[in-house]
């Protein structure tokens, strides 16, 4: 029997989300050390363990308490939340964070000679699918009747077999779907990483273990993208800058020893800092232009 006082989370085994998972985590100040066996990583660094799983497992391994979080992609989790609704069964997992990777979207597409005229070309027809849920909630949103046709794997060349005259598949470049002529009609469900959590709040240690990596894992996020500027201005031009980082938090202006009229700001960013921007300081006045990534941040 498992005890309470080590979180534990799942992730992808393998795919498109295992990589940036781990390197998240792993920014988040965690290591692991792996089992022979790769389907389990005890936690070294803190008391907070991985098990190494299939994606679509990872909902469930949540309600049933043998993991404690997950990340897992939003069209995963909405496909398994809305096969719950219709079994009857209670919610058993939530999102409690957008992780930023793993975009891609549930769309449906039609081989690329159809006029597309709206969701009523599909009505009568067959749609192939590995998400039979969240197609047939689209299909009685859009007042459409059409029989969504489960396969679990080469949902785009459904129509070349003959299987389904139309596909609801995960899209991220398009490429697939271009190579299968086909094209993409309709996004159903717009999708990305999140972190999972059972509906249930923890009521033990993992509850303090959870915040501390969630107060991680914000920190992580919020400097993904930001720069830190520094820069020197006169202490006329300071408004006229601080105008050009809308996206900044307040700079901090220090006095330069031996110059009056001179002062040298450091400002955080949160957006990317472009050649075209400092430009644009530049001729607002700035100098000495220095722009530097931000490893960690902890507010």
């Amino acid at each position: 029997m498992r005890t309470h006082d080590r979180l534990r989370i799942a992730i992808q085994k393998s795919g498109r989300l295992s990589d940036p998972a781990r390197d998240l985590l792993a920014r988040a100040g965690l290591s692991f050390r792996e089992s022979r066996d790769r389907l389990f990583c005890y936690g070294e660094s803190l008391p907070i363990d991985l098990l190494l799983v299939r994606d679509d497992d990872i909902p469930g391994l949540i309600a049933e308490g043998a993991c404690d979080l997950g990340v897992v992609g939003g069209n995963v989790l909405e496909e398994q939340a809305c096969e719950r609704l219709a079994d009857g069964r209670g919610e058993a997992f939530r999102p409690i964070r957008e992780l930023g990777f793993g975009r891609c979207r549930l769309s449906v597409a039609v081989p690329n000679d159809w006029e597309w005229t709206g969701p009523q070309r599909l009505a009568g027809l067959r749609i192939a699918t590995s998400y039979p849920q969240l197609m047939a909630r689209w299909l009685r949103e859009q007042g459409v009747e059409a029989t969504p046709v489960m396969l679990s794997g080469s949902v785009e060349i459904a129509p070349r077999l003959g299987k389904a005259e139309a596909i609801c598949d995960i899209v991220s470049t398009g490429g697939t779907l271009m190579a299968n002529q086909l094209k993409e009609v309709a996004v159903i469900l717009e999708s990305q990483a999140l972190l999972v959590a059972p509906s249930q709040p923890f009521g033990d240690e993992r509850a303090e273990l959870a915040a501390m990596l969630l107060r991680r894992l914000d920190a992580v996020m919020s400097v993904r993208a930001s720069k830190l500027v520094l820069f020197q201005a006169h202490r006329d031009q300071v408004a006229e800058l601080v105008k050009l980082l809308p996206d900044a938090e307040t700079p901090t202006v220090m006095a330069i020893e031996g110059q009056r009229d001179q002062v040298a700001l450091q400002a955080l960013c949160r957006s990317a800092m472009t050649w075209q921007r400092l430009e644009d300081m530049k001729r607002a006045g700035a100098s000495g232009l220095l722009v530097l990534p931000v490893e960690q941040m902890l507010a």
